[in-house]
């Protein structure tokens, strides 16, 4: 009876400590719904021509609305500058928290098909910090290599209601 009481009490650990935060669950909460790029901002002067999720150019980007499905981690996010290729591009989502205190997060996005399967010539995700997340306003952060130089990016994100 004592071994398992013990075992009992290890596996409630191990089960507890394998869950998703109450942080995270909450993050989930507040992204669901409908959002808007509304600019991509760099942290250096200059003129950069960056790709964003090998799909198309910054520019494309601003304006798109983008969807998020926290209970299935997945979404869809629309081009809609009529310059570039349009139309509905489908993801899955991760939030995964890095440090408590200071409230880190990494934000993973993966394409996929329509249906939820990755993409065929997608084999990774794309990982960004998530630096703000409120009600009204989210913001991305990643750092990429323009010309040897480390640049970060900011996608600055409007809640639409």
């Amino acid at each position: 009876m004592n071994t398992l009481i013990k075992f009992s009490l290890v596996f409630m650990l191990v089960f507890v400590s394998c869950g998703t935060s109450k942080t995270v669950i909450q993050s989930k909460k507040v992204m669901k719904g409908n959002w808007e790029l509304n600019s991509v901002t760099h942290d250096q002067a200059g003129t950069y021509t960056i790709k964003l999720l090998q799909d198309a150019s910054e520019a494309c980007f601003e304006g798109s609305t983008w969807r998020f499905i926290p209970n299935n981690n997945s979404g869809l996010y629309t081009i809609n500058d009529n310059s570039c290729v349009t139309g509905d591009r489908n993801f899955i989502f991760t939030i995964q928290e890095i440090n408590k205190e200071s409230g880190l997060y990494d934000f993973l996005l993966k394409p996929t098909s329509k249906l939820g399967k990755a993409d065929k010539d997608q084999t990774r995700g794309y990982r960004f910090s998530l630096t703000h997340l409120d009600v009204g306003v989210m913001q991305w952060q990643q750092t990429v290599n323009v010309e040897g130089t480390p640049v970060t990016i900011s996608l600055n994100f409007n809640k639409v209601e």
